[in-house]
C-alpha cells in the first residue's frame, strides 16, 4: 500500500473527498468552478488560493493535501468537520470566551451529559463529539450565569464535557486536542472539588498517555488515580466501587502493555474482587463496571501479556455480555478474535472478527486491532480472509495511507 506522500496532490484531494463528496459538491463548498476542481485533481493547476479553499472545505490542513503529513486515521469529511467544531469549543471555552447560547439548567446539563456518554459507550464517536461541542458551550454559559459561591456543579459538568471531548479526540487520533481537553477537564474537576471526577480525569490522561506510547507515565497516573479513591469495601457506595473498579482495571491494562505480569495480575485480582462485591454492572460518572467488565477486560489484558491459554479459558467462562455497553461488547469480540488468532484458530478468529465488523461498522472504523488480527492470520483461510480484509478495508488504512500497527491498536 502506498504511503500518503507517494500520492500526487490531485490524488490526495480525490481521496480526501471520497465517495461522499462529488466534484460538483466540492465546487459549491469552495465557491470554485468544476473546471478548477477538475484541474486541481488532474494536477494541472493548484494555485495557493485554490489550495486554501479546498483545504478549508475538506476540514484539513494544507500540509495534508501537499503530502507533508498524513490525514488523521479513519477520519471522513463529517469527522473532520466535527473535530474542527470540537477544537473551537475546547479552546474558546478554556480561553474564557463566553458563548452566545442560552444557559440551560443544571438538570438539563445532567441529561445532555448522560446522552453524550451513552453515545460514546455505544461506539458512536462522531455523534458523541458532535454533541459534546455544544454541551461544552452550554456548560460554559451555565457557569457564567451561576451565582458566586454556587459554581461547583457547573464546573463538574464542564469537567465531564471536556472529558468526552478528550476521549473522542484521542480515539480519532487528534492527540494535541486530546491533551488540551483533558488538561482543561483537570482544571474544571479541581474547581468542582469532586474527588471522583478528579480521579476519572487522571485516568483519562493516563489513557491519552498510553495511546501516545508514554507507558511508564500512563501507569504512574493510573496507579495514582486508583489509590486516591480506593474505598473501604464495607461502606463503599456502588458509584465509588464502579469508579474504583474501572481504575484498577485500567491500571492492569497499562501494566500489561508494559509486559509487567505481576503488576497486571495484582490489579486484575483487585478488579475481580471489586466486581464480585458489586454483583452486577453499574454506570456512574460516564463509566461502567461490574463482574462482567472485569472478566471481559481481563481477556484483552492476558492477550497483551501473551497468556493465550488464560485468555481462552476466560472466554470459555464468559456467557453473557449483554450488560456491557455496546462498545465494550465490540472490544471484547476483538480481544476474543485476537486470542483465537494467537492460538492459530484461524477460521474461528476470522468468524469472530467478521461478526464484530458487520455488527458495528461505524465503531470499527476507529479501531486498529482488526488490521493486526488480519495480518496475524495471514493466508490461513483464503476465502474468509478476502471477505474480512474487504470489511477491514472500510476502516483505518482504507484511504491509501498506512494502517496503524499493533502498538497503536489500543
Amino acid at each position: 500500500m502506498p504511503q500518503w506522500s507517494d500520492h500526487s496532490n490531485g490524488e490526495r484531494i480525490k481521496i480526501l473527498r471520497g465517495g461522499e463528496i462529488k466534484q460538483a459538491h466540492l465546487a459549491e463548498m469552495t465557491g470554485l468552478s468544476i473546471a478548477t476542481i477538475q484541474a486541481a485533481e488532474q494536477d494541472k493547476c493548484l494555485s495557493l488560493p485554490t489550495l486554501l479553499k479546498i483545504a478549508a472545505s475538506l476540514s484539513v490542513d494544507t500540509s495534508v493535501i501537499l503530502g507533508q503529513q498524513a490525514p488523521r486515521r479513519a477520519l471522513r469529511q463529517e469527522d473532520r468537520t466535527m473535530m474542527r467544531d470540537l477544537s473551537h469549543s475546547v479552546h474558546d471555552t478554556a480561553a474564557g470566551i463566553t458563548p452566545a447560547v442560552e444557559a440551560p439548567s443544571l438538570d438539563e446539563l445532567a441529561q445532555i451529559t448522560r446522552q453524550g456518554w451513552e453515545l460514546y459507550w455505544k461506539g458512536h464517536y462522531s455523534e458523541a463529539g458532535s454533541l459534546s461541542a455544544p454541551l461544552l458551550r452550554s456548560a460554559a454559559a451555565r457557569l457564567h450565569e451561576q451565582p458566586a459561591g454556587q459554581e461547583s456543579a457547573a464546573w463538574g459538568y464542564m469537567a465531564d464535557a471536556y472529558r468526552i471531548c478528550a476521549y473522542v479526540a484521542n480515539l480519532m487520533g487528534v492527540r494535541d486536542l486530546a491533551y488540551a481537553a483533558i488538561g482543561h477537564a483537570q482544571h474544571a474537576a479541581e474547581k468542582a472539588n469532586d474527588d471522583l471526577r478528579k480521579a476519572l480525569v487522571m485516568s483519562g490522561r493516563s489513557w491519552v498517555y498510553m495511546r501516545d506510547a508514554r507507558l511508564p507515565e500512563a501507569l504512574e497516573l493510573a496507579e495514582r488515580a486508583a489509590v486516591d479513591i480506593e474505598p473501604r469495601f464495607s461502606r463503599a457506595t456502588p458509584e465509588q466501587l464502579t469508579v474504583y473498579g474501572s481504575h484498577v482495571n485500567f491500571a492492569a491494562v497499562v501494566a500489561s502493555r508494559l509486559g509487567d505480569k505481576d503488576r497486571a495480575a495484582d490489579y486484575l485480582s483487585q478488579s475481580h474482587a471489586t466486581g464480585a462485591r458489586m454483583g452486577n454492572e453499574v454506570r456512574a460518572h460516564g463509566t461502567l463496571f461490574g463482574p462482567v467488565s472485569a472478566s471481559t477486560q481481563a481477556v484483552g489484558i492476558n492477550v497483551a501479556l501473551g497468556q493465550t491459554g488464560k485468555a481462552l479459558a476466560l472466554i470459555g467462562s464468559i456467557h453473557e455480555t449483554e450488560q456491557l455497553s455496546e462498545a465494550a461488547q465490540h472490544r471484547y469480540a476483538l480481544d476474543k478474535a485476537m486470542a483465537q488468532a494467537d492460538a492459530k484458530m484461524w477460521d474461528a478468529s476470522l468468524d469472530t472478527l467478521e461478526s464484530a465488523l458487520r455488527g458495528a461498522p461505524q465503531w470499527a472504523r476507529h479501531q486498529a486491532l482488526p488490521h493486526v488480527i488480519v495480518s496475524k492470520v495471514g493466508r490461513a483461510s483464503t476465502a474468509r480472509l478476502r471477505r474480512v480484509s474487504k470489511l477491514v478495508g472500510a476502516g483505518p488504512g482504507a484511504t491509501g495511507f498506512p494502517a496503524a500497527t499493533a502498538k497503536n491498536a489500543l
